[in-house]
């Protein structure tokens, strides 16, 4: 019987690892925009990150058997080269706080598609949070600022959030009609289709000859190992053991403490609106962790 909708420790855990580790790598993957082109180190991040999760396969014993080849596509191109890809792309223009704020605005489109294709019900203390969550993240694009360099890495960013958001409910279908799949497997075929896919778009995209700097490697590590093949493979596990509403909503704190990272490491201070917008979206969390406690909070899908 699926853990989803009941307090579980694990993935509440998992969500924690999750913030402190994606939080930081919004710093590895601005940083490194400085010295290789966005597609050729999504591509390199990917094609590593895939090394590891398969030697970890054949370390633990789990054979090399592919995964449903459809769903964990799906899961590849919308996930990984999606997410990964348009949010890196974003930074080479665009601030790591507020790139990480609009890639997370995920959570808005993953509650509108599991209402529409999970049969996920949407209560009115739901929509509360996602209006209060909407309004501060307007807050902290302002659009009534924005130029069109600033507006196009904001375009990419929300795309990327689509994209990140429509995967997750193709994982929820996905597992529905696979209950027993191999969490690792699965991260590490999307993971593998992923690095082919970019490393395709890489060789036919122009972009900047890479300048190899002790940095590339480092965020290239950082990257491949911490935020791309751990990180992800506890996404999927979080998501198999939540709705994929909650799951999806709660990652919110991962943009907030890019933020903050942002502005202690990189210097990207928010001003007094964007300040306010992640103040609302700090709020938002708040009433989402007081539905998670709610006894009503079950899942309605078997």
């Amino acid at each position: 019987m699926s853990t989803a909708g009941k307090s579980n420790p694990l993935a509440i855990g998992g969500l924690v690892a999750l913030t402190l580790i994606w939080s930081y790598s919004w710093i590895a993957m601005k940083q490194v925009t400085l010295y290789i082109g966005s597609f050729d180190f999504t591509a390199l991040r990917c094609t590593f990150g895939a090394l590891v999760l398969f030697i970890v396969l054949i370390l633990r014993g789990r054979g090399m058997r592919p995964t449903p080849f459809r769903y964990t596509l799906a899961i590849a191109l919308l996930q990984t080269c999606g997410m990964v890809g348009l949010s890196q792309w974003a930074l080479v223009s665009g601030g790591a706080g507020k790139v990480a704020i609009l890639s997370y605005t995920m959570p808005f489109w993953v509650v509108i598609m599991a209402a529409m294709f999970l049969g996920e019900r949407m209560r009115r203390i739901q929509y509360a949070a996602i209006a209060v969550a909407a309004s501060g993240l307007l807050l902290v694009l302002q659009p009534w600022q924005m130029d069109f360099t600033s507006m196009k890495s904001a375009l990419l960013a929300i795309l990327s959030g689509i994209s990140w958001g429509a995967s997750a409910i193709v994982a929820k279908r996905m597992y529905a009609r696979h209950p027993n799949i191999d969490l690792l497997a699965l991260t590490s075929w999307q993971m593998l289709y992923a690095a082919l896919v970019m490393s395709l778009v890489a060789f036919l995209v122009p972009q900047r000859s890479p300048d190899w700097q002790p940095v590339v490697f480092w965020a290239l590590g950082y990257s491949a190992i911490l935020a791309t093949a751990l990180a992800w493979s506890l996404w999927l596990f979080v998501l198999r053991n939540l709705p994929a509403s909650i799951a999806s909503l709660s990652t919110l704190a991962v943009p907030v403490c890019g933020v903050l990272f942002s502005w202690w490491l990189l210097g990207e201070e928010p001003g007094v609106v964007e300040g306010s917008g992640i103040v609302l979206i700090v709020v938002a969390l708040a009433i989402v962790s007081l539905k998670k406690r709610s006894p009503q909070v079950q899942s309605i899908k078997k």
